[in-house]
């Protein structure tokens, strides 16, 4: 394990914001990485630019209302993407009100223009545990957000590397399945078409699993299946498993990652997803280099959003 600084920092609280297609959370962050504040609207993903907007706004005032508001440096924005850092805009895939919508401008109006940096929420997650959570100490390390679909982000020689457009690190969309179906992304065979929470469940069904009386049929129903021994579920959740293998040992050999965390809701499965991935990571992460990397369950939980947004807001110079 090699020793790693934490991000560079203002003295004072940040703002961050994490923002997906189900909720917009804001929170006011100390140095420390504590919550002093926070707010949270749901997200009217289905609805114009200006009503999501209106939401973000909202949490905004309401950290507004805070005693720490004033003493707020700095604002930091995980969102869905794609995001595009240079331009300051945002085109979530699951928020189709918002297609280059110019996220930061708005922000750092409603904010007071306090500066604002904008990264992917696979970035943002990655700057979370990096700063306080499982991949803390390490200077090179990926971090996954295993969930509806499949995001990731980079620390490199000891600092958050979002790249020039704040979505480095993007494992989700690298095609290990060259022969594949077709992804939303347009590639094919990509982690995501094959790791990704729908797709488990679809593989799970198209095998013979049938849910239960209650009719769920998500990734999550498909996990408790899995830990209850059910086969196809297994195999579902060990499909995936190599799928995510083959992304994080093509990242390792590509950049040299020493640990690589996972998070999201898929990743709640635990073991039954854990398992077959370390398993098959040792038939892809085969160079020399490689073969000590390790996978590790992500610790910041549910404020990794904020969290990561609060950790890329600190790196600004």
């Amino acid at each position: 394990m090699s020793s790693a600084p934490a991000p560079a920092a203002p003295p004072g609280p940040v703002v961050a914001l994490d923002i997906g297609g189900t909720k917009i959370a804001g929170a006011l962050v100390d140095a420390r990485g504590r919550i002093l504040a926070r707010a949270r609207r749901p997200t009217p993903a289905r609805e114009a630019a200006e009503t999501v907007f209106r939401e973000v706004a909202a949490v905004l005032d309401a950290l507004a209302d805070s005693p720490s508001w004033a003493a707020a440096g700095a604002v930091g924005i995980g969102s869905a993407g794609p995001v595009d850092a240079v331009r300051g805009t945002v085109s979530p895939v699951n928020v189709p009100g918002w297609r280059d919508f110019p996220l930061v401008e708005r922000v750092r109006e409603r904010a007071g223009g306090r500066p604002v940096t904008l990264v992917g929420d696979g970035v943002a997650m990655t700057a979370a545990e990096h700063w306080l959570g499982a991949a803390r100490g390490h200077a090179d390390a990926l971090g996954l957000v295993v969930s509806t679909g499949v995001g990731g982000g980079l620390v490199l020689g000891g600092r958050l590397h979002p790249g020039p457009t704040g979505n480095a690190g993007h494992i989700g969309h690298l095609s290990v399945d060259l022969d594949g179906d077709p992804c939303a992304c347009g590639g094919r065979g990509c982690v995501e078409r094959l790791a990704g929470g729908p797709h488990i469940a679809r593989r799970a069904l198209d095998g013979g699993w049938r849910p239960g009386p209650d009719g769920d049929a998500s990734a999550a129903a498909v996990a408790r299946a899995a830990h209850a021994g059910h086969p196809v579920a297994l195999a579902a959740f060990a499909r995936a498993g190599r799928a995510l293998a083959a992304g994080i040992a093509a990242t390792a050999h590509l950049v040299e990652v020493e640990v690589a965390v996972i998070g999201g809701g898929v990743a709640a499965a635990g073991e039954v997803l854990f398992a077959p991935l370390r398993s098959a990571l040792a038939d892809y992460a085969t160079l020399s280099f490689a073969r000590g990397l390790t996978v590790v369950p992500a610790a910041t939980g549910t404020d990794a959003g904020l969290l990561g947004a609060a950790a890329a807001a600190r790196a600004l110079p």
